[in-house]
């Protein structure tokens, strides 16, 4: 089942914690698990608070954020009206200021990037965002740690190292 949510929000620091709450309320409500409602609103937070930083509004004056679910994906967009200089991951180092937001948004999602269409410029991100209660087979667990190996091998038969530690 496909559900999706728009917003139309001020050009405004206020909106970010509009959205965060109409986000949370919407994903809470259809059944996602808390973590994955934490990690959508932090992303939703990250996307805002750059296209206030550095983006121009929508024609409009606003900026648009929507969410679709889509199965157990789902994908967060904030449209603005565009900036000088194209989205991209900061440095972000300790000492710096700023610059860690889509580093952030990286790491909590799946994937993410810039779409232009027109007068605005849409930042994006997919997660995984199963409902809570969701039933998965053994074997669905097993297939998502399909790359580690060592994690579904059989356990009880101890395989000898060859790796070398330094002393």
């Amino acid at each position: 089942m496909r559900a999706s949510s728009v917003v139309l929000l001020p050009h405004a620091p206020s909106s970010v914690a509009v959205a965060r709450r109409r986000l949370s309320a919407d994903l809470v409500a259809s059944g996602v698990f808390e973590g994955i409602v934490d990690d959508a609103s932090v992303i939703v937070s990250e996307l805002l608070s750059n296209a206030l930083r550095h983006a121009r509004p929508l024609p409009s004056g606003q900026i648009r954020l929507t969410w679709t679910r889509d199965g157990d994906r789902l994908e967060l967009a904030v449209s603005d009206g565009g900036a000088m200089t194209e989205p991209r991951r900061g440095p972000g180092t300790l000492s710096s200021l700023g610059g860690r937001g889509l580093g952030i948004v990286e790491a909590l999602a799946e994937g993410w990037g810039v779409r232009h269409d027109g007068d605005s410029t849409t930042v994006w991100a997919v997660l995984r965002a199963p409902k809570a209660g969701a039933e998965e087979s053994p074997s669905d667990v097993l297939a998502r740690f399909a790359d580690f190996g060592d994690l579904t091998d059989d356990w009880r038969e101890p395989t000898p190292s060859t790796r070398a530690y330094p002393a």
